[in-house]
């Protein structure tokens, strides 16, 4: 059976960490998918390497407390580097505070991972980035996630699971998407909650062997906040120390 990247086109990705558990778990993931990652484990390796292949990468996957540099300026000259277009996409558990996620996003950074997901999530969790024009693409961060969620059109009511979760929408696996543009009714908990959150949404992306994106369009402040509030605190439960 092929791939999702044999269907829609094999990435060039790197995978920086300083962690080799991290670093061959996302390769084994991609290359799995048919992608196709380099790994490295500081930041004169990752600079580097984006210098050297700058015009031909798709993805960079990054640690932001990698040695030899860190932090926002790691970042600051790799968007200094010439003809690097490339996502960059920050391991959520190397952010330090708040204050760095806004500096990241005037820096450019499109999202955010943590580098404990689920091996059979991280191509799903990746994909927007990899595939950015086949999906809408959210500044808020994505707290990966699994728990049920039914979803209405018309008189018809599915069920399936969540991928991921943010401030603005949720992403469905399902092997049966909807078409974008499709307004649905969604009704979730989110794990530890005591009521169900209603919302309306709108179908931004579609993929039919990953899933679904949905984008609120309707939800009540009060659950808004409960969203708001879950997605800051699992965003940043696993920094490093």
């Amino acid at each position: 059976m092929p791939t999702t990247a044999t269907l829609a086109g094999a990435k060039r990705v790197i995978v920086a960490d300083d962690t080799a558990f991290v670093r061959d778990r996302f390769k084994a993931a991609l290359e799995g998918s048919g992608h196709h990652p380099t790994t490295v484990g500081t930041g004169a390796e990752l600079v580097a390497r984006v210098r050297a292949e700058a015009g031909r990468l798709d993805l960079v996957v990054l640690d932001l407390r990698l040695p030899q540099a860190h932090g926002a300026n790691l970042v600051r000259t790799l968007r200094g580097i010439d003809g690097f277009r490339a996502p960059i996409v920050v391991f959520s558990g190397t952010i330090a505070s708040a204050q760095e996620v806004r500096e990241l996003a005037s820096l450019g950074v499109s999202g955010y991972i943590n580098e404990y997901t689920a091996a059979q999530h991280i191509v799903p969790s990746l994909t927007p980035y990899l595939f950015p024009d086949q999906h809408n693409r959210r500044s808020s961060p994505r707290v990966v996630l699994g728990i049920s969620v039914a979803y209405r059109l018309g008189n018809t009511i599915a069920a399936a699971v969540t991928l991921n979760i943010s401030r603005g929408g949720l992403a469905i696996r399902t092997t049966s998407p909807l078409e974008d543009g499709t307004t649905v009714k969604v009704r979730f908990r989110l794990p530890g909650g005591k009521k169900d959150i209603d919302a309306d949404a709108r179908v931004v992306w579609t993929n039919r062997r990953l899933g679904m994106g949905l984008h609120f369009t309707r939800i009540e402040a009060a659950d808004q906040t409960l969203v708001n509030e879950f997605v800051q605190e699992h965003f940043f439960s696993n920094r490093k120390a």
